[in-house]
């Protein structure tokens, strides 16, 4: 053990911690996962983030809390390799024992596995996906969690964040920049959907308890349901078409993105759903 300072001696400067080395932020999660729970995340990342991969320096995609087993994460290399073939993806988990179960699965350079959290690991990442992470956590915890790793990208980076169900039939996240939110996506299995609204169990910890009377959420949901209801003739012709009709009347009020509403999906800026 190194001898305390003399009275005379200047204080003692602690080193900036290296990459990998960061002390690591957060709880455990449960650690559930199954093969294709994140597919419509992956898919969704492939098309709407891969100019992020294309342009950045270093491709580095961190999959923050990957869980018990490393699958999602193998699963991700495969779907954005096709995006940039030189990508690397280090899966990070709090639990020692969750990374030492998942280094057999690892494929340096292009799958790693380490211990590390919100502080992604000292890391610059130019995509961090984070599923089923932030719905233990209290929305004043969740937001924090935001603001550690905004701070932790690569300039240009985005963080998707959401949550799904076990299956990833239902889904919904946020992609966030280093400034913040830009905009809220919602995934499903159509053929499962009774309607719209029931998207609102698996909305983001940012959002989830703002979906009551009053708040934009609330009104955006009830608003495609409406939309769902109008469009009910059009189920002779299947879900899609009635999906892709009711995303179109919802269009112009809310400004939703709707090219990939035939692939059972939505997105709206995060203005125009942000808690009052």
């Amino acid at each position: 053990m190194a001898p305390p300072p003399r009275p005379d001696e200047p204080p003692r400067r602690t080193p900036r911690l290296a990459a990998g080395r960061a002390r690591a932020l957060g709880l455990p999660t449960r650690g559930t996962t199954n093969p294709n729970r994140l597919r419509r995340m992956d898919n969704w990342l492939a098309t709407r983030c891969a100019d992020v991969l294309r342009g950045a320096p270093d491709p580095l995609v961190i999959d923050l809390g990957f869980g018990a087993s490393p699958v999602t994460a193998v699963e991700l290399v495969g779907r954005l390799s096709a995006v940039r073939p030189d990508l690397r993806v280090l899966g990070l988990e709090l639990d020692p024992a969750r990374v030492a179960a998942a280094l057999p699965a690892a494929d340096p350079p292009r799958l790693t596995f380490a211990r590390g959290g919100f502080e992604l690991a000292g890391h610059r990442p130019a995509v961090v996906r984070a599923a089923n992470v932030l719905r233990q956590y209290d929305e004043e915890a969740a937001l924090a969690a935001w603001q550690t790793m905004r701070a932790g990208l690569a300039p240009g980076g985005v963080i998707v964040e959401g949550t799904c169900d076990e299956l990833g039939r239902r889904c919904s996240w946020v992609r966030l920049s280093e400034d913040g939110p830009v905009e809220l996506t919602f995934a499903c299995r159509l053929s499962d959907l009774e309607q719209p609204s029931e998207l609102a169990e698996r909305l983001p910890k940012a959002l989830i308890h703002h979906n009551v009377d009053g708040q934009p959420i609330h009104a955006l949901l009830r608003e495609l349901d409406a939309h769902w209801a109008a469009a009910a003739p059009l189920s002779a012709f299947g879900p899609r078409q009635r999906w892709v009709a009711a995303c179109t009347a919802l269009s112009a009020a809310w400004r939703a993105d709707t090219r990939r509403t035939r692939y059972g999906e939505l997105t709206v800026p995060w203005h125009v759903v942000a808690p009052n």
